[in-house]
Order: structure tokens, then sequence, then C-alpha cells
């Protein structure tokens, strides 16, 4: 006869071995007079609260609130000039998030604290728990308790096999549902689910990884800027950068020896429509080479497609417009021939600029002077519009408008300035016939002459592109996106696999006939212990089927069916 049992008030009371170590958790330690500690006890106590999980969770925690305002507030690190302006625009608060460190939350006292602080957790964690569960995966289940029936999953039903059979059956078909089981006294020990611990273990590896690696790309990291007109060439170098940042243990020598050329730029745009002129593609033609004397190849460079050398990426991040323009002193010698950057103000590429003469030119009267050019160029000029603004980004009907200074251009003072923007404090305008400002719209191939012979100034029909590159070096990105793809493979093994113990007690009864019980635990019990549990002994009763109980029918039909106890965790 079958017999299905549920304990309503034990649970997993008293199960003794059987019930530990069903994780590698730390257990916590009740203690009911708590004497002075001292100070060798705060240490350890202190080291306890560090190590624990809640500590561990609230210091990730704070670190991801801490790394909030670091997206929302200017970083030094970042861009200078947004900090500068930011401070010269919040008076009162500026000195408030200076004493804060929050213009440089990354390398602050209080978000290094929380990272360190969160390190020795994670490691405090792990080194216990791998340690505890090696010792784990080198024994062997315990052995089942004296009460069975107290567990929250349990059926017995009896059999005319004998004890060592039914032992024997169980101990294969658990095996064969690989389970790690062995056979101890009178009953057969089985567990099954370590994945859990080593997806537990993985997960807190991984933030382990995730934190080397954050901290060796902050420290080891470099970042910069090149802009690079068709034609130019570019080499790793630190010279050669037009603005570069790097982390605080980086060294100039530690940038990746390579080299390119920009030979094209294309940008193809939507013609019609309501999204008219928003870029198709971006895309720049190159050759480069790796090494000092690598060997020359060609690839295309387009938006989120870097070109990849080593530890080092190349990004194209902006385009422009780079007219060639030609200078002329008065006796129609050439002081000045180049394409112009000139940087965009809108999405169709209306660009301003400068053009700085500062060598070779002479003034009608023979003096050394110095010449400037304000430019302000659209790509597709339309009278219609009423405005000199382009409205079209593709070179359509381009445009170029100029006005002409003399003087000093401030470049020999040795004060840094922009090569985008033209002092003028030193400088005369040119004028024209009416005493006003000198200036001119040129079509390509158009000139203005600049008055009383001083010479002139072509807007040549040659109208060059250039290409914005960010070339970027992150040492830990790999070991970063390892160590986040294995703590979701961990955190999702730690979450849905399911660690259980089951035990199979086979013993000879007062009548002779044997008594067969099994038994499952798990760490938190749910709807499937008890179903798979129920599918086990079934096929163990398919192999020991059910004997008649002396009072019953001679023919029972058992019922291993397995029902958690009342009362149990689901």
């Amino acid at each position: 006869m079958s017999k299905t049992e549920t304990d309503t008030s034990q649970g997993q009371e008293d199960l003794g071995a059987a019930g530990s170590q069903l994780s590698t958790a730390p257990r916590e330690e009740q203690l009911s007079g708590v004497p002075a500690m001292g100070v060798v006890g705060w240490i350890r106590w202190f080291w306890r609260q560090l190590t624990s999980m809640r500590v561990a969770l609230l210091l990730l925690l704070l670190l991801s609130l801490g790394a909030i305002p670091g997206s929302l507030i200017p970083q030094t690190g970042a861009d200078f000039n947004k900090v500068d302006a930011f401070r010269q625009a919040h008076k009162t608060l500026a000195p408030v998030y200076d004493k804060l460190g929050l213009f440089h939350v990354y390398s602050s006292v209080w978000f290094s604290a929380i990272y360190i602080l969160l390190f020795i957790s994670l490691i405090g964690c792990i080194v216990p728990r791998a340690w505890q569960f090696t010792g784990q995966l080198r024994g062997r289940p315990p052995g089942a308790p004296k009460r069975l029936s107290r567990l929250p999953a349990y059926t017995t039903w009896r059999t005319t096999a004998e004890p060592e059979e039914v032992r024997e059956a169980a101990l294969k078909l658990l095996k064969r549902r690989r389970f790690r089981a062995h056979a101890e006294g009178d009953a057969v020990a089985a567990e099954k689910g370590y994945l859990r611990e080593v997806g537990n273990l993985i997960f807190h590896i991984a933030l382990i990884v995730l934190l080397v690696a954050f901290a060796w790309g902050q420290m080891y990291k470099s970042d910069g800027t090149k802009l690079m007109v068709e034609g130019d060439g570019f080499s790793n170098a630190l010279p050669m950068y037009d603005d570069f940042k790097s982390g605080s243990m980086f060294q100039p020598d530690e940038l990746v020896p390579f080299s390119f050329d920009l030979k094209k730029f294309t940008g193809t745009y939507e013609t019609s429509g309501p999204n008219k002129g928003t870029p198709r593609t971006y895309q720049a033609k190159i050759e480069y080479s790796e090494g000092a004397d690598g060997r020359r190849k060609a690839t295309t460079i387009k938006v989120n497609q870097p070109l990849h050398i080593g530890e080092s990426k190349v990004y194209l991040v902006s385009h422009g417009y780079a007219p060639v323009i030609t200078v002329r002193d008065g006796k129609g010698k050439v002081v000045y021939h180049d394409a112009v950057p000139l940087l965009p103000l809108d999405g169709n590429v209306t660009s301003n600029g400068v053009v700085k003469v500062m060598d070779g030119y002479r003034s009608p009267k023979g003096l050394k002077e110095q010449l400037g050019f304000q430019a302000f160029f659209v790509p597709t000029f339309d009278p219609k519009a009423g405005t000199m603004m382009s409205q079209f980004p593709a070179l359509l009907n381009p445009l170029l408008a100029v006005n002409a200074y003399h003087g000093d251009l401030g470049v020999d003072a040795g004060i840094p300035q922009s090569v985008y923007q033209l002092d003028t404090s030193h400088m005369k305008a040119f004028k024209d016939d009416k005493g006003q400002l000198l200036k001119k719209l040129l079509q390509p191939g158009d000139s203005m002459q600049l008055p009383n012979g001083a010479g002139s100034i072509t807007f040549d029909k040659e109208i060059k592109q250039w290409a914005g590159f960010e070339i970027v070096q992150e040492p830990g990105s790999g070991w970063a996106l390892g160590g986040a793809i294995a703590a979701i493979f961990g955190l999702a093994g730690s979450l849905f696999i399911q660690r259980r113990r089951v035990w199979v007690r086979a013993v000879r009864g007062a009548d002779g006939v044997t008594v067969v019980e099994m038994a499952g635990l798990g760490r938190s019990e749910s709807s499937k212990l008890p179903e798979e549990l129920g599918d086990l002994a079934g096929t163990l009763y398919d192999q020991a089927p059910g004997a008649p109980d002396p009072d019953d029918d001679p023919s029972p039909i058992p019922d291993p069916h397995v029902v958690p106890a009342e009362g149990a965790e689901k």
C-alpha cells in the first residue's frame, strides 16, 4: 500500500548535517551574552559586516548612485572648458562642488573609498565561499536524517523487493539523473544543482573583474581627437593630436604605433521628404599601416564602425568642409595657399572659421604685416531663402563670405589661441570705397581685391572635405565586456538553478516486508522539488512495486505522488 505523508510543524528543523551546507553563504553566529569585544573583537566584527552580502549590495548601490553626478556634472577629465563655463555660470554652487569633488567624481576620495571597500568586500565574500564550495565538491552528500518524514517532500511504500535491491536500483536511478549519489548504511544519499553555487561564485568574481577592468581602463586609457583634411596624414604620436587626455598612469610610449592617411570622405543625404538633409552615409576611405614599417592597407571607417589596431580604436566622429583659399600680396606673389577647415554651425553644415596669413606678406609700403580673414561658408546657398544659411548639407551651390583685416595677429606673443578665432585687438579692418568693412560673397573661382593694392584673396574652385577622428585606447575594455557577460550568466545560474538533496531509505519492517522511504530537501523549496521527487519515486516504484498491507486488498494500486508538507515554503 502506498502512503504519502506531510509534516506541518517541523519543516527543516532537527535535520542535522542533512540540511546544512546547501549554500556557501557563511553562517551567522548568534551570541547569547556579548562581553566586551576589545580591539580584535571589533576588527573581526567589522570584517564580518564588510564581507557580508548585504553590505556588498549596499556598496554596489552607493557606487551606482555615486556615478550619477559624473554623468550630470561636467568633468575636468572629459571637458575642462565645460567645467570652466559651469564655474562662471554658477558662482555659488561651483565652490561647493569643488569641495565635494563633483568635478572629478571618478578620482575623488569618496568615490575611491566606495570602490575600494566594494573590492575588498567582494574578495572577502569570494575566498571563503570558494574554499567551502571546493570542500563540498570533494566530499559526499550527507547521510539521511533519522526521520525523513520531517522533510518538505516525502513519500513511502512497502515492497516485496529486498532492501539491498531497492538501494542498488535507487543508486543507479539517481546517477542516471545526474545526481551525485552514494550508499551509506541503509540509505542512498544524492545531491544535485551545484551549478547554482558555481553561478554565484562566477557572479562575484565577474564583479571583481569589472572593477579591476574599470580601474585599469581609467588609469591607462588615452583619448585624443584629430581633424584631418582630405590628403592629410596622421601618426599616432602625442604631438599629432589636436586634443588629448589620458589616465593618471598612462605613458606616451604606450600609444599603439600606427599611421593613416585620409584619402576621401563621402557623405550622402536624403534629398526629399520629411527627412530631407538627414545623412544616409558617412564614411572615410583611408590607408593605414601598423608599426613603423608596416604594409599599407586600405579600409573604410564608418560611423559606429571604427578601425581596430591593437588596443586602439579609430572612430569617425565629425565632418565638415575645407575650402581651398589662395592669398596674394600686392605684387601677385602667393603668400598663402591651403585648404581651410571650417566648423559646422548647424545640420546643413553652415560653417565659419578664419584664415591667418602669418608669414611672407608685405604691405604696399613694404612693411611686414599679417593678414586675417573671417570666413562664413554655406554648401548650398538659396537666394530665395533670404538668409545666409545653408539649405542642404551637400555641395550644391557653395558660397563663401569673407572680410579682411591687417596688422598683428598676436601669434608671436607666445599666448595660445584658437585656429578658428581671429583676435582683432591689434588689427585694422580693410575698408571699401564707402568706408565700410570690406566684405564680399565669393563663388568658387571668385576673388576679392584688397584696397590700395594690398593684394587679394581667392576662393578656389576646389573644395575639400575634412573628417574628425577620435582615437581611443582602453586596455581594460575586453575584460570589462567579458566580466559583464560572465556576471549575467552567473546571476542567471544562481537564480534559476535549484540545489536539492534526495534520500532513499530501504529497511526490512517488523513483518519482514521492505519499507521504502524517499524524501527531498532544497535550499528554497518550490513546486519543482515535490514534482521531481514524485517522478523519481514513480520510476523506482516500477522496479520495486508495492506490497499489500496485511489488512488491505491483495492487489493494491500504489500512488507514489509526492506533495509538499503543509506550511512548507513554496
